[in-house]
């Protein structure tokens, strides 16, 4: 027994003299980009379309079968204009119906009037009683009132069977046609969608924090995309009074007051607030939306030490934006920054740069025509 407990003792000393194997730190690689600071001389700039102010959705106002069909997508009508026609058999059938009623109690009328008058002369020569002359006139203008129905019950089947036709009522442009040629429609449904031309504004969502900002905003500049060499002039017109529910952003119409032919409408254009005196000075730097690591109500980014090392470091965000987020205060000129799979590290721990880009300035990104390509796609750490 003495010699196996020799034996063991002898195995674990051997075990703890043994030179132990150094434990590997796993490098993981990430995505970084350097950050570049510059002067942000525009506060904010929304993305939205080009829309018509008054856009309607024209309709017949009787059921039936669509005939045929006189203006498609893209084509500017007039007003006036002929549009879609319904087939107008039933309701020619109806007016026709309607016009022999008419004339058959207007022959009751002149009959009861004729009566009337007879019994006013026997009356005088009485003939007859105060009763009889009294129901006479009660007839008589029983008559009458069913003339003077069945004559609105006539003009009422005349203005259907000329609702056959779908006419434009102002002129415009149809954006839509939402019933083709043979198709059976309800009163009231929707056959096209026409826009007026002599209004055009942009439609654009703006978050929660930005609506006072941009309902205290005075002119604003207007740049279609498809035009970069032109600035029109807007102003907001509306704010929606509440958010939308699933996107949480407010809906706001910016009227464009020098549009012309060339601001064509669904063009897609960037609307830009002015800048303010204390935000000329301001230095930000713009990121893609994969660089922000919520933690709690705080924003912050992982920026690279010199020594490979992360720290978490908090941010002030200065603007969401569709083609990043701005941030305006907490990074300093050159340090790098982690811009994908920021969820998946922690604090201190070592990495190396697997693909470096250069921060774009906020001043350049916010005052270009068009967006800034999306964020490089996430690659989880291995």
């Amino acid at each position: 027994m003495k010699f196996r407990f020799s034996l063991v003792a002898i195995a674990l000393l051997a075990a703890a003299c043994a030179k132990q194997e150094p434990k590997v730190v796993e490098v993981r690689p990430v995505r970084v980009q350097t950050i570049v600071l510059g002067a942000q001389p525009e506060l904010s700039g929304y993305s939205g379309e080009v829309r018509a102010r008054y856009e309607t959705r024209v309709a017949f106002r009787v059921p039936g079968k669509i005939l045929s069909r006189h203006a498609d997508v893209g084509a500017v009508v007039k007003s006036g204009q002929l549009l879609a026609r319904l087939d107008p058999k039933d309701l020619a059938l109806a007016e026709e119906s309607a016009k022999a009623q008419l004339a058959s109690a207007r022959t009751e009328r002149d009959l009861a009037k004729a009566e009337l008058a007879r019994y006013q002369d026997l009356y005088q020569k009485k003939f007859i009683s105060q009763a009889d002359l009294d129901r006479r006139e009660s007839v008589h203008k029983t008559a009458a009132a069913r003339l003077d129905a069945l004559q609105a019950q006539y003009q009422s089947s005349a203005n259907q069977a000329s609702y056959s036709a779908l006419h434009a009522d102002t002129a415009g442009v149809v954006l839509a046609v939402e019933a083709e040629a043979g198709q059976v429609v309800a009163a009231g449904q929707p056959v096209m969608r026409i826009a007026r031309l002599e209004e055009k504004e942009i439609e654009i969502n703006v978050s929660e924090q930005n609506v006072e900002q941009l309902r205290s905003a005075g002119p604003l500049a207007v740049r279609a995309w498809a035009l970069p060499q032109k600035v029109y002039k807007g102003r907001v017109r509306e704010i929606a009074p509440a958010a939308d529910p699933a996107t949480r952003t407010f809906a706001v119409r910016v009227s464009v007051v020098d549009a012309d032919a060339a601001l064509r409408l669904g063009m897609t254009a960037n609307v830009v607030l002015p800048h303010a005196p204390d935000a000329i000075a301001q230095r930000a730097t713009l990121l893609p939306m994969t660089a922000l690591y919520q933690k709690g109500e705080q924003a912050a980014v992982w920026v690279l030490g010199p020594d490979g090392r992360l720290q978490l470091r908090p941010v002030g965000i200065g603007q969401y934006r569709e083609d990043g987020v701005v941030i305006a205060s907490g990074l300093a000129e050159g340090e790098r920054v982690v811009t994908a799979g920021v969820h998946k590290l922690i604090a201190g721990q070592a990495v190396r740069p697997l693909q470096e880009q250069q921060a774009v300035p906020a001043q350049a990104a916010s005052s270009a025509a068009v967006p800034a390509p999306a964020a490089p796609t996430v690659v989880a750490p291995k």
